[in-house]
């Protein structure tokens, strides 16, 4: 019978020790204040409930009040467990007689408990509980059963109580320390789930911002992730992207040697460089340059690709525009050279021919002809290797095409060709060398009426736009320009004229670069074509 109450007494206790650790577990706050003062007081509740289901026989009560005691004093110090102790003395006395004992062992217990505690506080929490057992065992040996002679002759009793006391002891620290294990483990986990939750929060606001494509492909050509950045870029949504294969937008030129490389990078498992071209959703192909690396799983063996791919068009161009400024740069200082060169025997040769005048007249004006246009050559090829001195002036762009189209007219009448101008009620104000300008104008005119050799109308336009700029529109009813061949136009020497040097075209772009200015073409076959200025309006 007195087994099954010390059960009781431990389940009980074991209870108490678990219910504040559960309820513990699923609150999340800060650590409470006054720690010491609340767990002392509730190890003093504790000790009260064991006290109160304690065996009595002949006059005395048993129960295992201290296995709080020890474990309050082992984790939190004398403080808390005084507190625990002075709890467990007053129900104690309170609930049953024996006094003197009683007090007499408290105090010593206390006592001994407080100076052991200066000498064990920096060991673990249980080598603590497991030295204030020790030492309770020692003084329950001493004390009661010899100094207040209780129970001498019932050795099983006294063997039975200070085993359910350090069974008490010890499920107590087990459930303290696998709580304090848990609690350990869950904060890591907490922690770590935080980290990456900022570290997947930082991958993805760069994935999300980026204007480069991140692109994770597996092994089977197959794409698993595509970053937004490809609306912004290609105008396809990402769900839409997902159901194609990367083949289908990369052009056919492009996927052969994308192919490959996708093979190289699993075989050799390095990153590779790749430049390929995909296809935006408006049909046109964009440029891009892309880093391709591996990401290895299990066996070391390749199970995705992350290609990070970047817009290169724009540099592409400036490579381009760069590459041609060169190219310009030395056809002007060669064509410099060579016209020099040229005009000396060329005025020469034109002033012996006009002093030699020969009978057949209409010889001698041929070749005065084809010598001026010699010599008109020359002027431009030295126009483009000499700096020119550039005065400017305020000008209205209105009386320029005005004036211009009053030395065409003579000309476009001859021809049968009507020219429309549409001007904007407004000033045009822009500041420029009259000259040049009017020479870019006259060149382009010149260039649509000869692709007219029908007759037709060139309607000229002159508006604002909304960038602040004036745009200069000449539509004419040619024969056109095929596309592929409108890039090339302005490189030197390069003209769809059969007698044309391309430097007029040449010669526009320069000046109109020099005035900030840009121009642009679109054209179709047996169509006309369309041809833009825009020039910076005077501030």
């Amino acid at each position: 019978m007195i087994l099954l109450d010390y059960i009781m007494n431990l389940s009980i206790f074991s209870l108490m020790v678990s219910l504040p650790l559960v309820i513990r577990s699923f609150i999340n706050h800060r650590p409470f204040k006054k720690v010491q003062l609340w767990v002392g007081l509730y190890g003093g509740i504790v000790s009260i409930i064991l006290v109160l289901l304690s065996i009595h026989q002949d006059g005395y009560s048993y129960d295992i009040r201290y296995a709080p005691v020890i474990l309050v004093f082992a984790y939190l110090g004398p403080i808390a467990g005084f507190i625990t102790g002075i709890f467990s003395l007053l129900i104690r006395l309170y609930s049953s007689g024996q006094w003197m004992p009683a007090i007499l062992g408290w105090s010593i217990i206390m006592i001994s408990f407080s100076i052991i505690h200066v000498y064990i506080s920096r060991l673990t929490a249980i080598k603590r509980s497991a030295i204030f057992y020790a030492s309770y065992l020692v003084i329950y040996i001493v004390t009661v059963p010899f100094l207040f002679n209780v129970f001498r002759d019932k050795p099983v009793f006294h063997l039975q109580y200070i085993l359910f006391v350090m069974l008490g002891v010890v499920i107590g620290a087990l459930l303290i320390e696998s709580y304090v294990k848990l609690y350990r483990l869950n904060n890591r986990l907490s922690d770590m789930y935080k980290m990456l939750e900022e570290s997947e929060s930082k991958y993805r606001l760069i994935a999300e911002n980026t204007s480069d494509l991140i692109i994770v492909m597996n092994k089977d050509h197959s794409i698993s992730y595509f970053s937004p950045s490809h609306e912004v870029v290609l105008g396809f949504q990402c769900c839409e992207l997902e159901k194609f294969e990367l083949c289908k937008f990369i052009h056919v030129e492009d996927v052969v040697d994308f192919k490959h490389t996708i093979k190289t990078i699993i075989e050799q498992k390095e990153s590779q460089a790749l430049e390929f071209r995909l296809k935006h959703k408006e049909g046109h192909y964009i440029e891009f340059e892309s880093r391709c690396m591996p990401v290895k799983g299990e066996g070391q063996s390749v199970e995705h690709i992350v290609i990070i791919s970047r817009d290169v068009s724009e540099r592409k161009k400036a490579e381009e525009f760069l590459l041609q400024s060169e190219k310009l740069s030395i056809v002007g200082e060669l064509a410099a050279g060579v016209a020099h060169e040229i005009r000396n025997p060329l005025t020469t040769i034109k002033g012996f021919l006009q002093l030699y005048r020969g009978e057949n007249t209409a010889i001698d004006r041929l070749l005065l002809t084809e010598l001026e246009r010699i010599e008109g050559i020359t002027s431009e090829l030295l126009s483009l290797g000499k700096p020119q001195a550039v005065q400017l002036n305020r000008t209205d762009l209105r009386h320029l095409l005005k004036d211009t189209l009053e030395l065409l007219s003579p000309e476009a009448l001859m021809n049968g060709i009507q020219i429309n101008l549409k001007v904007e009620d407004t000033a045009f104000i822009i500041t420029c060398e009259r000259n040049q300008l009017k020479q870019v104008f006259l060149n382009i005119l010149k260039n649509a009426m000869e692709a007219m050799k029908d007759g037709g109308e060139i309607s000229i336009g002159l508006r604002k736009s909304a960038e602040g700029e004036c745009l200069i529109s000449v539509q004419d009813q040619g024969c056109g320009i095929p596309e592929e061949l409108l890039p090339r136009l302005g490189e030197p020497f390069y003209s769809l004229k059969e007698k044309g040097t391309g430097l007029g075209i040449m010669i526009c772009h320069k000046i109109l670069k020099q005035h900030h200015g840009s121009i642009s073409y679109k054209s179709k076959m047996n169509e006309g074509t369309l041809v833009e200025i825009t020039l910076p309006l005077a501030s």
